[in-house]
């Protein structure tokens, strides 16, 4: 009882101290930039039409939006974002919404919708944005590669995703703000594809979202991955049907977040509870190799190979014990 109450301590004191370390480091640092300015978006109805035709429409309507957004932020003198803007842009893309007013939202589908049998929605975590954005292209491929023909992946910026070090990032404001969207975007999707197999695949802070979205979800399977906890203490905590994995990498820094929830007087409550590769937990562990917080998708990694796995319905690679 007395080592349980010790370690308990230490882990307050850790999550105090990751606390002060997100306070001290955005305030202590330069002021933020100006925002990037950018014109609102065309105005899309829901998404009710998966045929080929319907979806090449909103793609051209969506690159009209990005291309709107380029030219405002190269006006503004911001190049880095111009630049991304001009990729995200660029002819054979498919984005089937884009914003890029307030930091920026998008979802982009990479592979053929109309026909896919495979569905995973990638749910990024902290520290992504419309600068950053081709890391996360960049890891859609990879996975769409690995499932092949049948498979698409959707790519579901849909949110303001907090900085990676901020008080933002250790509480479930933004989470709670994005997890209706992301409900309606896997509603959408399993309307138009009812026959098909859908996936989240949550990554980091994005495992916060998932859960917040998971009561009652249309996928069929939740995967969180690099997770800081998901603000349940258990699988039932999650009130959903769907299946549920958890993996993390064995380089990845976010197994040494203390994983409690701690209310902070005047502030909030900070921490998103119990670990969900933990066996208490409750989810499927799946083998996510040796890598770091960010290379869950590297091509080529035992992590990739699990995750496409879990999206075709298959069993992933096994923890080694």
């Amino acid at each position: 009882m007395a080592d349980r109450s010790r370690r308990r301590r230490i882990r307050r004191a850790l999550l105090a101290a990751l606390v002060a370390f997100a306070v001290a480091v955005p305030v202590s640092g330069a002021a933020r930039p100006a925002a990037v300015p950018a014109p609102a978006p065309t105005v899309l109805g829901p998404l009710r039409d998966a045929s080929p035709a319907a979806l090449a429409q909103r793609y051209a309507v969506s690159r009209q939006d990005i291309r709107a957004a380029g030219r405002a932020a190269t006006d503004h003198g911001d190049l880095k974002r111009a630049a991304s803007l001009r990729a995200m842009a660029a002819p054979g893309r498919q984005f089937m919404s884009f914003d890029g007013r307030d930091g920026g939202r998008s979802v982009e589908v990479v592979g053929e919708l109309p026909s896919a049998r495979r569905i995973a929605v990638l749910v990024p975590g902290a520290g992504v944005g419309l600068d950053t954005y081709g890391r996360l292209r960049r890891d859609a491929t990879a996975l769409q590669r690995e499932l092949g023909p049948g498979g698409a992946v959707v790519v579901w910026l849909g949110y303001r995703s907090p900085a990676t070090v901020s008080t933002t990032v250790l509480t479930a404001e933004r989470a709670a703000e994005a997890a209706p969207g992301l409900r309606a975007l896997v509603d959408g999707v399993r309307a138009v594809r009812p026959a098909a197999r859908i996936s989240l695949l949550c990554h980091s802070y994005g495992s916060v979202i998932c859960a917040r979205s998971a009561p009652g979800t249309a996928a069929d399977a939740l995967v969180f991955y690099g997770s800081p906890g998901v603000g349940v203490e258990d699988v039932s905590g999650l009130r959903t049907g769907a299946r549920v994995w958890a993996g993390r990498g064995g380089e990845d820094w976010i197994a040494h977040v203390p994983h409690l929830r701690v209310r902070v007087p005047f502030v909030a409550t900070v921490g998103f509870g119990a670990d969900p590769v933990a066996e208490g937990f409750g989810a499927e562990v799946f083998d996510a190799g040796d890598g770091g917080h960010s290379d869950y998708l590297l091509r080529g990694s035992r992590s990739l190979t699990s995750l496409a796995r879990i999206v075709d319905g298959a069993e992933p690679l096994e923890v080694s014990r």
